[in-house]
């Protein structure tokens, strides 16, 4: 949909027309997943599609949500701006961001009308939540004049996701849909959320993302057991060498004193995630001297790692993966985001993109029986006003 077409949806709506229009992407990460709550570096870039949010006060004393993907407007009191709703509502992940604020002792004294859309394909693991969140904490320190800058705003996406949707996510999402910068990617230190803006310099090389139309569902439960695991890993492995974070140890210091950890699946993950960090450190290396066959190499090695120690790809993933693999012309690829379904993200070479399309998405449907959906990624600017 264009802006004035979301304009006049806000007007058939709410009866009056929105005074603002705000933007935030979705993100794709090319390499080091699963590291960001490990407090390792992640190599993400945001996209040109996202969600939309269009606002305007209104004098009812009550928030409005409404989503042109629900039929509804749900409202919520001002007194109630605090507490998440019943039932998984979607609308937890603004009014998680709007809770932020009046924790951080902001006064609201008015209501707003909020209408929100998106193009950001739901359940294909290219943060549409983040996109949400970020919208609405720019959104809401936009309109209060809060002052907060980018990288406050993508922690307030994130505490919004962990008190209000209760998945104990990273900050790569939302800092990746916060700071984005068009034809850059963000080579971001989780820990210490210290960032570098690295060109994409891809001669003769896109980056495809191919969505298996199998959703994830990072609140099933399976992504917060992962964080669990890791923590069993840090804590055995800590009363050999105190850590904060498995990605305080280089491979060689991990294999020293894996055998401190007992719970085999929790070394499994640690096995992962140690071998990532270095993967994505090695990855941004390669890019930056212009080496993309070694960025494609390490991105299948990523793959195989999380498919095999950290046990997040499953059939869809894994299929569309090796049906990559075997296309001339594919660099590398693997599965991004959080996994248990979703999309694969895939170097291209210009010439072999038609042929991959054709051949990947034919064997994918025949190996699952699912069709599957194809992006050329044009990485775009973080979160903005539009209007």
């Amino acid at each position: 949909m264009t802006v004035n077409e979301l304009k006049q949806s806000f007007q058939e709506s709410f009866g009056h027309a929105a005074s603002a229009v705000y933007f935030s992407p979705g993100r794709v990460n090319l390499i080091g997943e699963h590291t960001d709550y490990n407090g390792g570096s992640v190599f993400p870039c945001a996209l040109s599609f996202g969600t939309y949010l269009l606002v305007s006060p209104n004098d009812k004393g009550v928030f409005r949500f409404k989503s042109l993907n629900q039929p509804a407007i749900e409202s919520v009191s001002l007194d109630r701006l605090t507490s998440p709703l019943p039932n998984n509502s979607w609308i937890n992940y603004p009014l998680g961001c709007i809770a932020q604020f009046v924790k951080r002792g902001f006064e609201i004294r008015n209501g707003y009308d909020l209408l929100i859309w998106g193009n950001v394909p739901n359940g294909a693991g290219l943060s549409s939540s983040a996109a949400l969140e970020v919208v609405t904490a720019y959104m809401m320190n936009d309109q209060l004049n809060a002052g907060y800058d980018r990288t406050e705003l993508a922690k307030i996406g994130q505490l919004s996701e962990h008190e209000f949707a209760g998945v104990n996510c990273g900050i790569m999402d939302q800092f990746a849909s916060a700071q984005g910068k068009k034809d850059h990617a963000i080579y971001l230190n989780c820990d210490t959320l210290e960032f570098e803006l690295v060109p994409i310099k891809l001669d003769g090389v896109k980056v495809v993302i191919s969505n298996t139309h199998s959703p994830h569902k990072l609140d099933s439960g399976a992504y917060n057991s992962r964080v669990a695991q890791c923590h069993t890993a840090v804590e055995q492995l800590s009363r050999v060498r105190p850590i904060k974070h498995l990605a305080e140890l280089t491979e060689a210091e991990f294999e020293s004193i894996s055998s401190a950890i007992t719970d085999p699946i929790a070394l499994k993950r640690a096995k992962h995630v140690v071998g990532e960090v270095q993967r994505t450190t090695d990855a941004v290396a390669a890019l930056k001297k212009g080496d993309i066959a070694t960025f494609g190499r390490l991105m299948c090695e990523s793959h195989k790692s999380l498919r095999d120690y950290y046990e997040v790809t499953g059939e869809q993933l894994d299929t569309m993966a090796e049906e990559a693999w075997k296309i001339d012309g594919v660099i590398g690829s693997r599965m991004t985001g959080g996994g248990f379904g979703g999309c694969t993200v895939s170097l291209v070479k210009d010439e072999a993109i038609d042929t991959f399309v054709k051949q990947v998405g034919a064997n994918y449907e025949r190996r699952t029986g699912i069709k599957p959906e194809f992006y050329i990624a044009e990485i775009g600017d973080g979160a903005r006003r539009v209007e």
